[in-house]
């Protein structure tokens, strides 16, 4: 099962009430956070109700593994280093983002290891409009294994 990972890139002042709501639910309270979520049928319509707010698409081990680790954080907003995760889990972080990515494992499996990743805007801007899909030629909407490019200027 693939790992999805989405982006908030809209401010929901305007939005409706059920997408506020489902951007909430899914840990999507400011612009620029990141979340892992299983690629099911339960988050995908969770997906498609706010896909005008997010962008998302399959994250790969490499990448994974280097957001652990510039921008992961642990309760008391320490970061995740490789020593933790050697100590909690035996294994490093290249290791543990390979079996998050092939769904061996999930990120919770870490110990206090917080689901929300705080990143920066992106190095050079979003390319095209944040009111049109990834498609069309906006930012919003479904990437594929392009996301792993957006996540890695936005480190």
């Amino acid at each position: 099962m693939a790992k999805l990972a989405l982006i908030r890139l809209r401010s929901g002042i305007r939005a409706k009430g059920e997408v506020r709501d489902t951007l909430a639910m899914l840990r999507l309270h400011r612009i620029n956070h990141l979340v892992l979520i299983d690629d099911n049928p339960s988050y995908k319509g969770m997906v498609q109700k706010v896909k005008d707010y997010i962008t998302w698409g399959e994250i790969d081990k490499e990448t994974l593994a280097e957001l652990l680790r510039k921008r992961g954080r642990l309760i008391g907003n320490r970061p995740v280093t490789e020593e933790y995760v050697q100590e909690k889990l035996g294994m490093g972080i290249d290791e543990f983002a390979e079996k998050v990515v092939n769904g061996e494992m999930k990120l919770g499996d870490l110990p206090s290891v917080k689901p929300v990743f705080r990143l920066h805007p992106p190095k050079g801007g979003l390319k095209g409009s944040k009111k049109r899909s990834f498609k069309e030629g906006g930012a919003l909407g479904y990437r594929g294994e392009k996301i792993n490019e957006l996540i890695e200027r936005m480190l």
